[in-house]
């Protein structure tokens, strides 16, 4: 259970606030300012001996436990053998084995090929340099509430201005943003949702690849209506275009499949990868049909640390400890727990996600940035999101012990109320 020491931040937290403000970059942000020592399952221990129940794992990175027992094993064996080579320079096993099994997991049975990069935005841009190469087209399709990360390429595909793009342009070219599915402010079905989408595309023969997060992140966790992905996947195939799922946020058992997709059956042309493949180890991906991205030609693709021998191998101590755990099935239990108190609350505008990915939408940033600072001043963290700042996000690590997820949501309902 939580358990507060001292006042939240505590005065250890207080005092390495100080030397970081005279150390670290004004612009690199924190949710709470608290100074994590260690951590168990669902908790985070601070310096001064707080313990805090987890509802953010790290933004969706920590889904198989912080730390988890496999992943932690398979990092010690495999810097105790070596820490890098450059796969550019001497391959190693490990990055194969990652590969095959991506290909394995991501959406469709076709032929695939993948790249391992560093980070989620990584992952997006090379997505998008593969598309541009495989199709000769430069055109870029993003929607509106859509977050890709912060590379001046994906900040001009990202949409919310402030804190992301503000005073950092101008941005990458030829990316054109059209209206997604947002059932609680548009009332438009999936398919009624596609059609007005891909009616704002002007020219889609100079379009290289339409890139969607199957359920929008920082936008506000927005579930799309059914059928509009479908919808829109058979769009990008009737004209020529790629799709492109982001899938670095709703990955890896997080919304109850190994992939979002995979609930309405779409096969995306290209899956972009992160944050949970490899249980807090900095590893991302680009997966997807093997014609596309072998277009590219040798030495296109890489780059220094891309697939470090460190990060695959925990990857896949990750992905074993998925299947042995089977958490899409600990991600269903969480939705199935969670989504009928979070809907059951007042003032509370919708509340709405998949498996342990979800939300509460609230009346506007000030009341979601007053809900957020009641959980953390109890000891519960909560991270807020939306492009008007004002939805509050659960992310638990799909390893949380049942009582701390009951405790957790104690807290934020009694916050909201």
């Amino acid at each position: 259970m939580a358990r507060l020491r001292t006042e939240i931040p505590g005065p250890r937290s207080r005092e390495l606030t100080g030397r970081r403000e005279g150390a670290v970059a004004a612009g690199v942000g924190s949710v709470l300012p608290v100074f994590v020592d260690h951590a168990e399952p669902g908790l985070l221990v601070d310096v001064d001996g707080n313990r805090l129940i987890d509802l953010g794992s790290g933004i969706a990175v920590t889904g198989v436990g912080n730390p988890a027992p496999r992943v932690a094993r398979a990092v010690h064996e495999q810097v105790d053998r070596f820490s890098h080579t450059c796969f550019m320079v001497t391959p190693y096993e490990g990055y194969v084995d990652v590969c095959e099994r991506l290909a394995e997991l991501t959406p469709g049975g076709h032929a695939k090929r993948s790249v391992l990069l560093n980070s989620g935005a990584e992952a997006v841009e090379n997505a998008v340099k593969i598309a541009r190469h495989a199709t000769g087209r430069p055109g870029v399709v993003v929607l509106d509430h859509a977050y890709h990360g912060r590379t001046n390429l994906t900040l001009a595909m990202t949409a919310k201005d402030v804190p992301y793009k503000h005073g950092f342009g101008p941005f990458a070219p030829e990316v054109h943003r059209v209206p997604g599915s947002y059932p609680l402010h548009d009332g438009l079905t999936g398919e009624e949702a596609a059609r007005r989408a891909v009616a704002a595309i002007d020219r889609p023969d100079e379009v290289a690849c339409v890139v969607v997060e199957p359920i929008q992140g920082e936008g506000g966790f927005v579930v799309p209506a059914p059928g509009f992905l479908p919808a829109l996947a058979d769009w990008c195939r009737s004209h020529g275009v790629l799709l492109v799922a982001d899938e670095v946020q709703t990955g890896f058992c997080r919304t109850g499949d190994w992939f979002a997709c995979d609930r309405e059956g779409v096969v995306p042309d290209l899956v972009a990868m992160a944050k949970g493949i490899a249980g807090g180890l900095p590893l991302a991906a680009v997966t997807g049909r093997a014609d596309v991205v072998d277009a590219v030609h040798a030495g296109g693709l890489g780059g220094t640390y891309g697939g470090n021998p460190i990060a695959c191998a925990a990857a896949l101590a990750a992905l074993d400890t998925m299947r042995e755990l089977d958490l899409n099935a600990a991600a269903r239990r969480i939705e199935a727990t969670a989504l009928p108190r979070l809907r059951a609350l007042p003032d509370v505008a919708q509340a709405r996600g998949r498996g342990a990915m979800l939300a509460v939408e609230l009346a506007s940033a000030e009341v979601a940035g007053r809900v957020a600072a009641a959980c953390h001043a109890a000891g519960v963290v909560v991270l807020t999101c939306g492009t008007r700042g004002n939805v509050i996000r659960l992310l638990p690590p799909l390893v949380i012990p049942d009582e701390l997820l009951a405790e957790g949501l104690d807290v934020l309902e009694g916050a909201i109320r």
